[in-house]
């Protein structure tokens, strides 16, 4: 039977222009509390050129900070959910974040990307009428599992940059 697993907290201050939404955290990161802790993971090395600096290397509260101080908030989509293991594919009895009430908090929020194509069905329905106020961004997921290639995704990521200018 699958286990019930939850998300983390929002990453977010008054200043974020774009908030990435991903899904749920998978085991790694939930076993380190840490969102995109698998090391194959690629959201890390994605965000880099938006966030301006190497994110990677960085201590994980650091990488935080410098996501911030970008004007970049984090946040999943799925408060909860069963799922065995770590794939979109396989998580059930979702419980939603309440997505539009957290970007309704953010005066200063532009754009909304969707880190795969779970978090945006989830998160679409999630914000309903309010999606119309935000620039709504379909991004490739930088999960492992989604197997294009790094620079394959990256156009679209360095995109986002667009929102924080």
């Amino acid at each position: 039977m699958a286990d019930r697993k939850h998300s983390f907290p929002p990453v977010v201050d008054a200043r974020v222009r774009l908030l990435v939404l991903g899904s749920l955290p998978g085991e790694r990161s939930l076993a380190e509390r840490r969102y995109y802790a698998h090391p194959q993971n690629q959201f890390w090395r994605l965000m880099s050129p938006v966030a301006g600096q190497e994110l990677a290397p960085l201590p994980y509260e650091a990488r935080l900070a410098a996501l911030l101080a970008a004007h970049v908030g984090l946040w999943d989509v799925v408060a909860s959910a069963t799922r065995t293991g770590s794939a979109d594919a396989t998580i059930r009895d979702i419980q939603g974040h309440d997505v539009a009430a957290l970007a309704a908090t953010l005066p200063e929020l532009r754009a909304i990307a969707f880190n795969g194509g779970t978090a945006l069905r989830h998160g679409l329905k999630q914000l309903g009428t309010a999606a119309q106020r935000y620039e709504i961004v379909a991004l490739p997921s930088s999960s492992p599992l989604h197997t294009v290639g790094l620079t394959a995704k990256l156009p679209a990521w360095e995109a986002l940059g667009t929102y924080l200018r």
